[in-house]
């Protein structure tokens, strides 16, 4: 089987991202986990709301990342918190840092799902919003959703 036809399970999502950050960007990474965090992230128990990746020493970290720990694990659990590194290619970790110190640009993890078996996350390029760009976004989705309602009103 391959990628195209291989199922995806999304586990979470990061709607926070959206809105914080105008996406430029994205790429597709997989990431280093122990066994009881793949259950743990099979059950959900994941949070990635604060999460943030960086370039250190030719390696992509993931940063803040919530895992609860397994309840049934049979060794102590993990940090739930601890950085994980992130598998790329050396020329798609060369992009990403070029890009990220020359433009300014910020890696979020935008989703996390399982591709088949593999873990994968999916990581966005992103420049900051301002105050007034997070408004403009709001009213924007308010008035497509005035217009959405409207239509369904008409038929």
């Amino acid at each position: 089987m391959d990628n195209a036809e291989q199922k995806i399970q999304h586990v979470a999502r990061n709607r926070k991202a959206r809105y914080e950050y105008e996406i430029v960007d994205r790429i597709e990474a997989g990431i280093e986990l122990m066994g009881s965090e793949v259950k743990s992230i099979r059950e959900g128990k994941i949070n990635l709301s604060d999460a943030y990746a960086q370039v250190v020493n030719g390696q992509v970290i993931l940063r803040n990342l919530h895992i609860t720990p397994y309840k049934m694990a049979s060794h102590e659990p993990l940090d739930p918190l601890r950085p994980r590194r992130l598998l790329l290619h050396k020329r798609e970790i060369a992009r990403l840092e070029i890009k990220t110190e020359q433009r300014g640009l910020s890696l979020i993890p935008l989703a996390i799902y399982f591709r088949g078996r593999l873990c994968k996350v999916e990581l966005g390029l992103g420049i900051g919003r301002k105050k007034y760009d997070k408004r403009q976004a709001i009213a924007k989705a308010e008035a497509d959703r005035r217009m959405k309602r409207a239509l369904k009103i008409d038929r």
